[in-house]
């Protein structure tokens, strides 16, 4: 069922049809999705918006577009499919601003590939196209931009929030099994987290060496002698001396002084 029917449109002169202009011949509901739709132009599919993007375009059946203005609506498609695939990232767990900007990158590498294979297929046989189905219609490119704003919108409706993120994961990062503040510091930094955040969320967790130590001592210590607790604490990211005065305190579990 169309949401904006055709006999609605029929009575407005400015949407007289062109023999060879780009014109609206369909706005369908989308299986599964109530806030996109699927819009025909010359009675194919050719794009997807949501509800507010069909409203913010003022389309509707029987407009005439200009290849300027189709090409216009096929990136606001691609932007909306875009964020929404974010969105949907972003509110499945915290995620650091970084996250969120490779996983959007690595959907520009992925289109790009597909590109390259859709742009070869074009090149063979068409018959061979059609039997395998092979993807031969190449998509718009992300931009630099578009993941910047993309960011930006998740970022100033509070989806993305770096020092939030850095709280979580630090609560939840090997809680049980232990883990040294150093360690944790490196893995923030390599999600995008700052030395600053860092700092002020590993001071306020009350997590802190000594007991991370004994965490790890309390698991390992039936499999471990000295020697090799040491070696292991220490390639963990534990100071060498702390490391030395705590297994001295602890050399009956490890049954070995």
């Amino acid at each position: 069922m169309e949401i904006i029917s055709l006999k609605e449109q029929a009575s407005d002169a400015e949407t007289a049809v062109q023999s060879d202009a780009y014109v609206v011949t369909a706005i369908k509901p989308q299986a599964g999705n109530n806030n996109r739709v699927n819009v025909f132009v010359n009675d194919e599919y050719d794009f997807s918006l949501d509800i507010a993007q069909v409203v913010d375009y003022k389309l509707k059946v029987k407009r005439c577009l200009t290849e300027l203005e189709l090409s216009e609506l096929r990136n606001a498609s691609e932007f909306g499919k875009l964020y929404q695939r974010a969105l949907e990232k972003t509110l499945s767990r915290p995620h650091s601003i970084k996250e969120i900007r490779d996983y959007l990158d690595t959907k520009r590498k992925k289109r790009i590939a597909e590109n390259k294979i859709a742009h070869n297929n074009r090149k063979k046989d068409k018959e061979l196209v059609k039997k395998y189905k092979l993807k031969v219609k190449e998509q718009p490119i992300y931009s630099d931009e578009t993941i910047k704003k993309i960011i930006g919108i998740l970022v100033e409706k509070g989806y993305l929030d770096d020092r939030k993120f850095a709280e979580y994961y630090v609560a939840n990062r090997n809680q049980k099994k232990g883990t040294s503040l150093k360690k944790l510091r490196l893995e923030l930094n390599s999600k995008g987290i700052s030395e600053e955040i860092c700092e002020q969320v590993l001071a306020e967790s009350g997590r802190n060496d000594v007991e991370e130590i004994k965490k790890i001592m309390k698991k390992k210590a039936k499999h471990y002698d000295m020697e090799k607790m040491t070696n292991y604490l220490i390639r963990q990211g534990f100071d060498y001396q702390l490391v030395r005065d705590l297994l001295q305190e602890q050399a009956e579990l490890l049954g070995k002084d």
